[in-house]
């Protein structure tokens, strides 16, 4: 092979190297978390509350979490505030559900301009539970006429 070929084909070969990169860069910075806003989002589209036959509706639990700036979480997250009338067995179960929200969203996807922003800093994240038990049917029997 002459050296003007392997020239040619050395640099036919750095070219699709560099597109192939380019298009990877592209799809990983579309997904890739750029503001806070973005970062509580994911975070929230990660949350799944408990069964409402485990769970009850209006806990409150907060977590204070920091990360890194590959976007893991950096040290143990801490739970800081829990709903004040809530049973020991629904404590545990919305503990759980926070750190498997947190499991499974990290390690989050950040920009490199988020992620040294965020590096170290906490975060206080609060998980609400909004939903309501579903109102038992009740048999209108005092409704109903009827004729003795």
């Amino acid at each position: 092979m002459t050296p003007l070929r392997q020239r040619l084909l050395l640099a036919a070969v750095s070219l699709c190297i560099c597109c192939s990169t380019e298009s990877d860069r592209a799809a990983a910075q579309s997904s890739q978390v750029d503001t806070l806003q973005e970062m509580f989002a994911a975070l929230k589209r990660c949350w799944r509350a408990p069964p409402l036959a485990l769970g009850h509706g209006g806990m409150q639990i907060t977590v204070r979490v920091s990360f890194r700036r590959d976007g893991t979480i950096l040290g143990k997250p801490r739970i800081t505030f829990e709903s004040p009338g809530a049973s020991d067995a629904d404590r545990i179960t919305y503990r759980t559900a926070v750190m498997e929200t947190l499991q499974s969203c990290t390690p989050l996807p950040f920009s490199p301009g988020l992620g040294h922003a965020v590096a170290g800093r906490p975060f206080t994240l609060k998980f609400d539970d909004r939903r309501s038990q579903p109102k038992p049917i009740e048999k209108r029997a005092w409704l109903t006429r009827t004729t003795l």
